[in-house]
Formats: structure tokens, C-alpha cells, sequence
């Protein structure tokens, strides 16, 4: 089971995240927040095993949160950005 409150090494908390600012974070040289949150959904698209099990978790895709639970999933098949 993941550990929702967890810290690793960086300053990077798990919590709920907007979409975008959770997207900047990744992408921080994107020219907006709708450009870098075009980009993680891109590598999360192509990442299978993490789309589906964010759908399996009940991801909303209109959803304008990414959820505490849809976070530690995101982190732990691409890394902390």
C-alpha cells in the first residue's frame, strides 16, 4: 500500500495537485500550464500500466485535481519531477 504522506529526499510532498501545477512541475520551462499538462498527459498516455491502473482508481478525466492516491501512482512510474 502507498504511503500518502510521504516525503522523499526533495521538497516533493505527496498531496492533491491541480492538474497544470502539478504538470509545471514537470515541465517548468513549458509556456503554460495547458502546454505542460498537455505533455504529462502525453508521457502518462504512453506509460499503459499507469494509465490503467489511474483508470482502475477511479482517475476522473475532467477532474481538475490530480488526487493524493492518482499523485503517489503518477510518482512512482515516472519519478518525482
Amino acid at each position: 500500500m502507498m504511503d500518502m504522506n510521504r516525503k522523499h529526499d526533495t521538497n516533493f510532498a505527496v498531496r492533491a495537485y491541480g492538474k497544470s501545477e502539478l504538470a509545471l512541475l514537470y515541465f517548468p520551462d513549458a509556456s503554460s500550464g495547458h502546454t505542460a499538462l498537455n505533455h504529462l498527459m502525453a508521457w502518462i498516455t504512453r506509460c499503459k500500466e499507469l494509465r490503467s491502473k489511474l483508470e482502475a482508481g477511479g482517475y476522473v478525466k475532467t477532474a481538475k485535481y490530480f488526487t493524493p492516491k492518482e499523485v503517489a501512482m503518477i510518482t512512482d512510474y515516472l519519478g518525482e519531477p
